[in-house]
């Protein structure tokens, strides 16, 4: 029997309805239009097409979006002049600064200085530690909309044994900390694996949940899959031409109870996620917290 598919376009369809229904009431009651400027140094062109289709998301919900395009010879001291001015700027109230950056600039120093209240990426270190501790501002878009999605199976998380392939900042580490917190969604065991773990198929055949995002094509085959485990596959590679992702899906759809598709998985709750990021830094800003 053949997984369920995890729809995100139709998911993300219904969140962003609600964000959108949200903005209006905000709007209403603080006469402010939350806004969202992005800055996108390059040109990266899977970047691009991000930054492009959150562009649309963001006007759809009724969100004003500034892009900011930057050429690739940018300085590392003009992004971050860059950004303090943006900080500074009262009428912006969420920085998206598009990763990766050119080579000559530190990623890190730059997501440094963006304000975290305006972290709408929830990147910055404060914002992060926040998140270790179960209480956070923001929660980081990809992750959060991963949960979301495993929640949509209506797979009861806790106890359950998740394995996420992959440890970067973006998404492996941030989803095993939303994964781990008591609540909703979570209080699942967590292992996180990577490019040094020992016995990796006996460890991803054991997980009920199966998070792929190491960046290899279809790294991830039937038999690594545990029948009836969910699989969130995160991976966006160009191989032939085609997109696929981290996950053999057309092999692991006929073991898995859940599987995302890719593309129309992940990428668009990560895009829903940004905007109710978004709204929350507005509220916040403004001092308009209520609802």
């Amino acid at each position: 029997m053949s997984a369920e598919i995890i729809d995100g376009k139709a998911l993300s369809a219904s969140f962003r309805e609600q964000i959108a229904q949200e903005v209006a009431e905000f709007n209403t009651a603080s006469q402010v239009v939350p806004h969202l400027t992005a800055i996108l140094v390059g040109d990266d062109p899977a970047s691009a097409v991000y930054v492009r289709n959150k562009e649309r998301a963001c006007e759809k919900a009724g969100i004003q979006s500034t892009l900011i395009r930057l050429p690739v010879e940018t300085t590392q001291a003009e992004l971050i002049d860059l950004v303090q001015r943006l900080n500074a700027d009262s009428s912006v109230h969420g920085i998206l600064v598009q990763l990766p950056l050119p080579k000559h600039i530190n990623e890190t120093a730059i997501l440094d200085i963006v304000n975290p209240l305006k972290d709408v990426d929830a990147f910055h270190p404060e914002n992060v530690g926040l998140i270790v501790q179960g209480r956070p501002r923001y929660l980081p878009c990809t992750p959060y909309g991963i949960q979301q999605m495993i929640l949509s199976t209506k797979m009861e998380t806790g106890g359950k044994h998740a394995v996420i392939l992959g440890r970067s900042e973006i998404v492996g580490k941030p989803m095993a900390m939303l994964l781990i917190q008591r609540g909703v969604g979570a209080d699942a065991t967590v292992t996180i694996c990577h490019s040094r773990t020992q016995n990796l198929k006996e460890i991803v055949r054991s997980a009920d949940i199966i998070i792929a995002a190491i960046g290899q094509p279809e790294f991830v085959t039937a038999d690594m899959v545990k029948p009836g485990a969910i699989v969130i596959d995160v991976g966006i590679n160009r191989v032939d031409g085609k997109l696929v992702g981290d996950v053999a899906f057309e092999s692991v759809k006929e073991v898995a109870s859940a599987i995302t598709p890719v593309p129309g998985g992940v990428g668009p709750m990560t895009i829903a996620m940004l905007l109710k990021n978004t709204l929350a830094a507005a509220r916040i800003l403004t001092g308009n917290l209520s609802n």
